[in-house]
């Protein structure tokens, strides 16, 4: 058996109707696994649950979740246990960025909105699914963060404290949940060609200076992220826990 099958396994992705999330479903339907489908707009939720299902017949469902409501998201994984199983494996990766400036200039709204979606949201779920982890003695959570969480930035500030956190949060709870062998990692994407990074890639000034720092000299797409996270919630990393892998093609160095 390969060592990133995922063959049995059930994964819910948060954020998974485009882009990184999008991706992540893909691999992992592609690797064995059924999965969650989830965000806040149901139709393109059941458009990749459609596609993922026409080429892995009953691998995937739909549901819609809020970021901003715990029994909504509480609802997404009973549906998801209800269809499928246990959660075996958790991919927050759902997030808000509402504010493109200076930290000074964010309003109080958008100031709690992401707070709430990157930092309390992910909390909530992690507290959903560990329970049924913790009797099963295993499991894998996945913090999707950012590089903007290792370095500062005038533009994407408040987003970047909120990245910086999955981080903080990935050691924290690596030392709670490890004894109970449940593991939760995080990964930290660069510029990743998505909609939701569009402002920074469509601007031409970021987009150069993004390039020119990185020693691949692009950015990223999402199917490139996505090979991370089987690796983390595959066999693969079984030996892996608290730790952010850096995909960016070399521009933190």
């Amino acid at each position: 058996m390969s060592l990133f099958d995922l063959s049995g396994k059930v994964a819910i992705i948060t954020g998974s109707s485009r882009g990184i999330g999008r991706a992540i479903a893909e691999e992992y339907a592609d690797h064995g696994a059924k999965v969650i489908i989830t965000s806040r707009n149901i139709e393109p939720c059941e458009e990749v649950a459609a596609a993922i299902n026409a080429k892995h017949p009953g691998h995937a469902i739909a549901v819609s979740s809020s970021l901003s409501s715990k029994e909504s998201l509480q609802a997404m994984v009973d549906a998801g246990r209800a269809a499928f199983g246990p959660i075996d494996i958790l991919v927050c990766n759902a997030a808000s960025n509402p504010h493109y400036g200076p930290m000074e200039t964010i309003s109080d709204e958008a100031l709690r909105k992401t707070l709430d979606h990157n930092i309390v949201a992910q909390h909530w779920l992690i507290t959903m699914v560990v329970p049924g982890m913790r009797e099963r003695r295993a499991g894998s959570i996945i913090l999707v963060s950012s590089i903007g969480g290792l370095r500062g930035t005038p533009i994407i500030g408040t987003y970047a404290i909120t990245k910086a956190a999955d981080i903080q949060m990935v050691k924290n709870l690596a030392r709670e949940f490890g004894p109970s062998n449940i593991r939760i990692n995080a990964i930290a994407p660069g510029l990743v060609k998505t909609d939701f990074a569009k402002a920074l890639w469509e601007n031409p000034d970021n987009l150069k200076a993004s390039v020119s720092n990185a020693c691949l000299g692009r950015i990223g797409e999402p199917r490139e992220i996505a090979g991370a996270a089987v690796f983390l919630g595959s066999e693969a990393a079984s030996f892996m826990t608290g730790q952010t892998v850096v995909l960016d093609g070399g521009v933190v160095v």
